[in-house]
Parts: structure tokens; C-alpha cells; sequence
């Protein structure tokens, strides 16, 4: 068939990749314009752009598509279908209309749950254990098209929400590839979603990951996993705002069978990470945010439980462990997180 592929970020390289190399003419790519992103503000194109210009294929990157330049291009290449894989900008009726077989769009959810810009990011910040990946015909609504082909994935209690990215990434590619096939065939089914559990993911705002010490461990976890690698969980230490990459939630510290164990090889490190204290007073209960380092970085009370905080990154540096970031700045014990 021919294809006119819309995409931008690295999430929409294998499936343009899955496009050619399953034999569809790919007539043209639209992608979103350069951007200044870079130090000194220098221009970089899309991933989806540098990948479409080493294979030599047709790039356009117009501000919107009501441009008429655009959609003269888009009449003359005639696709049989339009590919869509997060391309950031809205296809408006007479796009939607122009192909023969429609405009098929990949979507990271299992929908209708998590429709909008940012279902990786929710479905990890709700604690999901299961997401996946949506081929559907576009409409004019948002994320509403009837469903062709969707496939289950697991979320793993510390996965990232780069490290989804990336698994969604490549099963979405797969899916485009099948849903092309049985479309190509006239066999592709249309499943009309159900409004009834629809659900929203809107665009996440970083404002959204500073860390509320009064949350459960469990939750604060899932905030991290989010934010990694963008925007990154925050909190501030001494007045200095620290972003969290990785970490994970501790039971009380010096309890349960693990810890005597620990002890009894006098393995710190394994006993909640170090953070046991089986001589420590019994006393009123710390308030949430008080911390204290271990030899795996830096434990933190939260609501319920204690988060291991095990790699940071201070504003204007760069990514590192915790026990090197607690090298250079000395943490009290007892300091509080936040604000």
C-alpha cells in the first residue's frame, strides 16, 4: 500500500521502520519542525526526521495541517492509508477524510482507558500493572476511533516510564505492522469503544512531580518511575532542589525477619538498605520527609513506610548515585525534604 507516515518523537521510529520494512511504499513523512533544544539554542529535527532523511524519503514539517501546501502534497501522494504514531499536531476533517482506508493511529494504552498526551506517565503514576499498546481508525474525536488490533503489556514494579517507552515503542510497531496487513487484505475488524470506562491521561505538567512526603512510599515510587527519565520526581534538600531517578519503597527499618538475618551476617546493606538501628529509642514517629543516609543512599519517611532515594540529580549537574551525591553534600540526620 501506499503510506503517508505522521510522526515525531523516538517512540514513532519503529513503526516507520515496521512500515518499510514490511514493503509499503512510504510517500511522504510529516513531522513536527526543528526545535531548539540543544545548548546554544541550535536547531535539532525530530527523530522520526533524521531517520525519514537517511532512508531518502520526502520530509515536510508544516506548522499545522491546514497548511495548503501540506495538503497539496498529501492529495498528490494519494496514500491508501495514513500512519499516525505520536505526531503531535491535529489532523483536522479533510485530512482525516483523504486516504481510502483512513488515518490508522497507534496508541500507547489499552484504549478507551487513558485517552490524551500522556497515558505512559499516568498509568505508572496510578500504579498500573498492566497497559499496552491501541491500532485504531482516527475520528474527530480525541482518541476515540474505533479499534482495530490492541496487545496487553505488563508493567514491572520498578519499570520506568522510559523503559515502557521503549517496550510500547517496538509492540506498537509490530501492531501497525499486522493492523496494515489486515487492512491491506479487507480483513482489519472495527471495535467501537466503550464511553462507559473511558479515562483521560492529559499532558503532564512538571509541577506534577514534586514529591509529597505524606504520600505512601508505594505512591511516591510510582512518581519516580513517571518522571524517569522526563521531567524527574523533585524534592529539595537543605533549599536545593534535587530531582530522584531511582529508589524504592522499605517496610520499617528494623523490623521483620530479613533484617535479623541481615544482622546475623552483619550485612548492612541488605537490611532495608542498611537503614536498621536496632538500638534506636522508641519515640514519637519522625515527620514525613525526615531522612537519614545508609550505606545505598539516602532513606526517606513517607506517609506510610520509608523511600530508599538511590539516584539523584542536583540542579545543574548530572545523574548519579546517591552515595556520591551524599559524598559532596553531607546530609544531617533528621534534615527534612521539601519545602
Amino acid at each position: 500500500m501506499v503510506i503517508a507516515f505522521m510522526g515525531s518523537p523516538e517512540f514513532a521510529v519503529p513503526s516507520l521502520e515496521a512500515v518499510l520494512t514490511a514493503g509499503h511504499s512510504v510517500a511522504c513523512v510529516f513531522t513536527q519542525p526543528d526545535r531548539a533544544r540543544a545548548r546554544g539554542r541550535r536547531l535539532v529535527p525530530t527523530p522520526v526526521k533524521e531517520i525519514a532523511e537517511a532512508r531518502g524519503l520526502r520530509v515536510l514539517t508544516p506548522q499545522t495541517l491546514k497548511d495548503a501546501a501540506a495538503l497539496a502534497v498529501l492529495r498528490e501522494a494519494a496514500p491508501d492509508a495514513i500512519a499516525v504514531v505520536a505526531y503531535g499536531l491535529l489532523l483536522p476533517p479533510e485530512v482525516l477524510r483523504l486516504p481510502k482506508h483512513g488515518c490508522i493511529n497507534v496508541h500507547a494504552s489499552l484504549l478507551p482507558r487513558y485517552r490524551g498526551a500522556a497515558p505512559i506517565e499516568r498509568a505508572i503514576m496510578a500504579g498500573e500493572r498492566t497497559t499496552g499498546v491501541t491500532t485504531m481508525y482516527m475520528s474527530e474525536g480525541w482518541d476515540t476511533g474505533d479499534i482495530i488490533l490492541q496487545e496487553e503489556v505488563p508493567i514491572g514494579q520498578d519499570m520506568t516510564a522510559g523503559e515502557l517507552r521503549r517496550e510500547l515503542a517496538e509492540r506498537g510497531a509490530r501492531l501497525l505492522e499486522r493492523t496494515l496487513a489486515l487492512i491491506e487484505a479487507g480483513r482489519a475488524p472495527r471495535i467501537r469503544q466503550n464511553e462507559a470506562v473511558a479515562t483521560r491521561a492529559p499532558r503532564v505538567d512538571p509541577g506534577e512531580f514534586e514529591i509529597d512526603w505524606r504520600r505512601p512510599a508505594r505512591a511516591i515510587h510510582n512518581l519516580v518511575r513517571a518522571g524517569n527519565p522526563r521531567p524527574g520526581a523533585f524534592t529539595r534538600i537543605g533549599g536545593r532542589l534535587v530531582k530522584i531517578f531511582r529508589g524504592r519503597p522499605v517496610d520499617a527499618p528494623g523490623a521483620g525477619a530479613e533484617c535479623e538475618r541481615a544482622r546475623e551476617r552483619e550485612d548492612a546493606s541488605a537490611c532495608h538498605g542498611g537503614a536498621c538501628d536496632p538500638q534506636a529509642a522508641p519515640g514519637p514517629p519522625d515527620p514525613p520527609g525526615t531522612c537519614r543516609t545508609t550505606p545505598e543512599g539516602l532513606l526517606v519517611r513517607a506517609g506510610d513506610g520509608f523511600y530508599l532515594v538511590q539516584e539523584v540529580q542536583a540542579e545543574g549537574g548530572k545523574r548519579m548515585t546517591a552515595r556520591d551525591y551524599l559524598r559532596g553534600h553531607p546530609v544531617a540526620l533528621g534534615t527534612v525534604l521539601g519545602r
